[in-house]
């Protein structure tokens, strides 16, 4: 296949690195001291001392057509890439990053035969321009592994192929029918989670985010929509006591400190949660406890 990444950042570098490997002829876009680093690299460089050829471009031409290109930027960012995908004439546009809403816009903006979704299950960081990244294995299917699909209306042609072909690529990836729904319920799952990495947390502050992801869950139902995949309806209906302990210990924890890492991103999605109706989260102010 031909393919294009755009926004290699750790998570489109980690694709990049290994789709090429796999044999596939990877162009990754890029700007600034990232295109120049790809430029003189022409690879993706790991920190392990690997190497991945890749062709570096500084924009996604209109007559430039691939059989995938694969969006990796922020969602704060999608805006400004969406007129070179809409004018791109590309066989496939996957979206490949945190989102609450406006999955819909983007599928009319690139068209419905077009749009995919994936969310890639993996921890990834950029070390002096160099990956250092770990891919979440298939035994963790259960619970989240690489997941790409359409919308519960539609799903377009190839979503198996591609799935398919991330998988021999050594990244496990499986087909969701909902990504909207998929997408929502990572998000109650995760803000929360990634909250708890800020600091230690008191047992009060665990408390008020156990409360924010029971209520982020019971949101994604009122919108119509189903808390999914099986292990997250599982941890739906855990007792609110048993998430508290859960990130109360995960605050105390090198996992929570790397998760800590998304303070930003987490706050992002969760603003994007409550411009979706009444915020589930009452004020941590009012209650007395938890964390801005």
């Amino acid at each position: 296949m031909r393919i294009a990444i755009l926004g290699p950042g750790s998570i489109g570098s980690t694709f990049a690195f290994h789709l090429s490997r796999a044999g596939h002829d990877v162009c990754v876009i890029a700007r600034t001291t990232r295109l120049a680093q790809l430029e003189a690299d022409r690879a993706i460089l790991t920190t392990s001392g690997l190497r991945a050829p890749i062709t570096p471009l500084p924009a996604l031409a209109p007559d430039d057509v691939f059989d995938l290109v694969l969006v990796t930027v922020l969602a704060s960012q999608v805006d400004a890439v969406l007129p070179a995908l809409t004018a791109n004439a590309s066989k496939r546009v996957m979206f490949m990053f945190n989102a609450f809403n406006g999955l819909p816009a983007l599928r009319d903006a690139v068209g419905r035969e077009r749009f995919a979704w994936g969310f890639p299950a993996v921890i990834a960081s950029l070390v002096d321009g160099k990956l250092a990244s770990q891919v979440v294995p298939r035994a963790m299917a259960a619970l989240q592994i690489t997941t790409v699909g359409g919308l519960a209306d539609f799903a377009p042609p190839g979503l198996d192929d591609l799935a398919r072909t991330f998988s021999a690529a050594g990244i496990p990836t499986v087909v969701h029918p909902d990504m909207e729904s998929w997408l929502r319920t990572h998000a109650a799952f995760m803000v929360p989670l990634m909250l708890s990495g800020v600091r230690p947390l008191a047992w009060t502050e665990a408390r008020a985010l156990a409360l924010r992801m029971k209520e982020g869950f019971a949101l994604v139902r009122r919108l119509g929509q189903r808390v999914t995949p099986f292990g997250m309806g599982v941890m739906a209906g855990l007792p609110r006591v048993v998430i508290n302990c859960l990130l109360w210990v995960i605050s105390r924890s090198q996992a929570g400190k790397a998760l800590g890492a998304g303070e930003v991103e987490a706050r992002w999605l969760g603003e994007e949660m409550k411009k979706s109706g009444p915020s589930p989260w009452p004020s941590p102010r009012t209650r007395g406890e938890g964390i801005a």
